[in-house]
Formats: structure tokens, sequence, C-alpha cells
């Protein structure tokens, strides 16, 4: 008889309860008067896209999906064999929807139109960041930016080149170890795991929130020739004790935004891209890496700017592919860079 209260006693401790992606958007759904189930489809469609490309990711080597194809994409980065096929099943996923008007891809140098009626949602995507990393193993993500298409809009590029705050969600698949989804629909960040054995993300992060601060800061350093004085400047005050503790801040640098932003999330800190002599407008795209990361780190209560101290989601880009600096993180952290640069 003990041996079986201890095993009851055991079950207990196991949560069988739990808050599904599926759940957790038919529950919001509910809470919004009015609300008639579209943004539901969009939602459904970016699940399945980051399950199966999570599950491509997983089986790559097996299945000679490694290496590049000899082309370029829209931004002139080497395609993998993954980029590729990732940009395939992402297109795939959101024109079966049915509710997407139309696509921006980093993969793609044109949008994507999809002729269905009464679709009303555009999406940006860049769908495997961080692909360099791919045949190494590193944590790679997906990206999406989502707006709603203008009114009376049959798709055209006008429904994206927007202010970033006019976008009415954002989220990154991360696959790594687990595969994780950061989603915010404008009323905070949630956090989901993919439980491979059911097949569906869990809620393990409910209401995410970023540490006001933490002395951890993210960049490429191999890149400090070409920055401007006053960015070398700030990252050498980063490697000197500090006033609140005496320390100097940690470097730690993945190369795969998605994956530095994910540390950066749960932990703290700061991350940045800045703009140089080889890139002078930056190297992240707006529409698909900076916007949907900004407005995450900022619905989860952290701050996001460029070079010059202005805030992303304020920002409003004049092509598909423009670029950006990026600073974005805790919200002490981004402060300390402002106050640097004379903006705060």
């Amino acid at each position: 008889m003990p041996a079986i209260s201890h095993r009851r006693d055991s079950l207990e401790d196991i949560n069988t309860d739990l808050v599904t992606l599926p759940r957790f958007i038919i529950e919001t759904q509910q809470s919004i008067k009015g609300a008639k189930g579209d943004f539901t489809l969009v939602l459904n469609a970016l699940g399945f896209a980051f399950k199966f490309i999570s599950q491509t990711i997983r089986k790559a080597e097996l299945i000679n999906l490694v290496g590049i194809t000899g082309n370029t994409n829209s931004t002139g980065d080497q395609q993998k064999k993954l980029d590729v096929l990732g940009d395939e099943i992402f297109i795939n996923a959101m024109s079966a929807s049915g509710i997407v008007k139309l696509v921006i891809s980093e993969e793609q140098e044109d949008m994507i139109i999809f002729h269905h009626n009464d679709s009303k949602y555009a999406i940006c995507c860049d769908p495997i960041d961080g692909s360099s990393n791919l045949d190494a193993g590193v944590s790679v993500g997906t990206i999406c930016s989502i707006f709603r298409i203008l009114p009376g809009s049959t798709g055209s590029t006008a429904d994206v080149l927007r202010h970033g705050a006019e976008m009415v969600g954002a989220c990154y698949a991360m696959y790594g170890a687990s595969t994780h989804l950061m989603l915010t629909l404008g009323n905070g960040v949630s956090g989901f795991t993919l439980d491979n054995t059911l097949g569906e993300f869990i809620l393990v992060h409910p209401e995410l929130r970023i540490p006001s601060q933490r002395s951890i800061y993210s960049i490429n350093e191999g890149n400090s020739y070409y920055w401007d004085k006053h960015i070398v400047e700030f990252i050498d005050s980063l490697k000197k004790p500090q006033d609140h503790d005496g320390k100097p801040y940690s470097a730690r640098y993945i190369g795969s935004m998605v994956a530095d932003l994910h540390r950066t999330f749960l932990y703290g800190g700061l991350f940045s891209y800045p703009a140089d002599k080889k890139n002078p407008n930056g190297k992240l795209r707006l529409l698909y890496e900076a916007f949907p990361m900004a407005m995450l780190v900022e619905q989860a209560g952290g701050k996001a700017v460029n070079d010059q101290g202005q805030r992303i989601l304020d920002l409003c880009p004049t092509h598909i592919h423009d670029k950006s600096s990026v600073w974005m993180g805790s919200n002490d952290d981004v402060d300390k860079y402002l106050k640097h640069i004379g903006k705060l």
C-alpha cells in the first residue's frame, strides 16, 4: 500500500491540464469582442509551418539537406538547401490557410500574392534565420511579422511598407534541443515549447517578461574594425567594472539572431547588430527581423532602438527588404546605450 501511495503522490506532480497553442488561440479569440476566427486560421497555419520546418531540420543530415545550393537570396546571402525547402514549406502553409493575402520572404525577391476571397493578412518572414550555422548544428529559427491588409487592398507592398507599430502580431520559432515559440498578439508575450510526443506546442511561459537588467551583451565583435567610433567606445565601456555591481559585462554571441534573442528574453541583457562601413544601413531586415523582434521585446517589457536611438517600431521601410541597425533587450541595458549617445 505505501508503494501505491507514493505512486499516487508522484502522479499528482504531473500537469494534465495543458494549454496547447490551439487552446490558447481559441481562448484568446473568445476574449475578443467581435472576433470571427480569421486570426485563428493565421496562427494555426503558422503553428503547422513551424512544426513542419522543425521536423525537417531534425532529419536534414540524414536526407542530404545540408550544404548550399549555389544560389543567393534576395538580400545577397548564400542559400542553404534548407533555406529553399523552409521557404517552400512556409509559403505553402500560408497559401493553404485561405486567409493570408500575401507573403514577404527573405528568400524571395518579390512579394507573393494569393488570390483567395476574403483573405485579410500579410505575413513577412525569414523562414530559417541563422541558416549559415545549420551544418554545425547551431540553433536557428523562423521569424514572422503579421499585418492586417489595408481596407480594399487586393495585395500590394503598401500593405506592409508601414510603421512597425501597425503590426497585429509577431512571433519566432527556435529550432534547437527543443523547438520553442514566442508569440505576441499585442497583449504581452507567451512562450511555448513543442512536445514532440503530442505534436503540440505547450504554453510554458505565460506573460513572459524580460529581466530589467542583466550584464550580458551580444554582438559580433569581429566587425568592430568597421564600426563607428562611438560604437567601439560603448562596447569597450561594457568590458569595464560597472557602477551597479563592480563587474564587467559578459559576452555571449551565437551568431543566430533567434538564438541570441531567445537567451535575452529568458536571462536579460543587450543584443545588438549596429551599422558599419560594410553595411551602412545595418544588416537586419526591418520587416521580418527587426520589426517582429522589436514588437516581442517591447511586449515583454524591454526596448528596441536603432543606432540613432529611434524606436524600431516607429520606423517605416520604403522597400520590402530594407535593413536597420538594432539595439534591443533589457530596459536598463538599452537605456545605457541611449545615455551613451545622448538620447536619454
